[in-house]
């Protein structure tokens, strides 16, 4: 009796509350609980703009369970993740007419929210980086610990307005 139950199940969906937590900036998102500029979005991951931008069109896929390394995350999951990855990135250069792109995932080290997602970063153009960027950099003469990495990095980052974010997010949707 117990293993006719069990078979009854299997291969069904689980309820979206099983995969989500509470807390998790991005399960909110996922559950429309917070505002986000979304990009794409399927049964199994969703794509934002990142709130706090390294540069214009950094933009966030995150799967649509809660799995905090990405070591973890089920194949099927993860398969979907990379399709998501491939198609968002095709539609960012296209919408900014850049094909180069840095597109990361960090697990623990440099790991912001514990969800797994992937960064897809446009790297800067020959000649765009404005003098007030240039100023701010200090050339590094020794190794950097993990605390002053993120410092230097979370200063380069700028709040995205809504408009900003609105318009970017309808020029990359309009590529997909």
């Amino acid at each position: 009796m117990t293993s006719f139950m069990i078979k009854a199940h299997e291969g069904l969906p689980l309820p979206q509350s099983w995969n989500t937590v509470p807390d998790c900036p991005f399960c909110r998102i996922i559950r429309g609980e917070t505002p986000a500029f979304r990009v794409y979005e399927d049964d199994k991951i969703i794509a934002i703009l990142d709130i706090a931008p390294l540069r214009s069109g950094h933009t966030l896929v995150i799967p649509k369970i809660h799995i905090p390394r990405v070591s973890e995350l089920p194949p099927e999951f993860a398969a979907a993740v990379g399709a998501g990855v491939t198609r968002v990135a095709n539609a960012i250069a296209q919408a900014l007419q850049n094909t180069a792109l840095n597109i990361v995932c960090n697990q623990e080290y440099a790991q912001a929210v514990p969800h797994v997602h992937y960064h897809i970063i446009p790297a800067p153009k020959a000649g765009e980086l404005s003098s007030d960027i240039v100023e701010k950099v200090d050339h590094v003469t020794g190794t950097l610990s993990e605390k002053e990495m993120l410092k230097k990095e979370f200063e380069y980052r700028h709040e995205m307005n809504d408009d900003e974010g609105q318009q970017l997010a309808e020029r990359i949707r309009a590529r997909l």
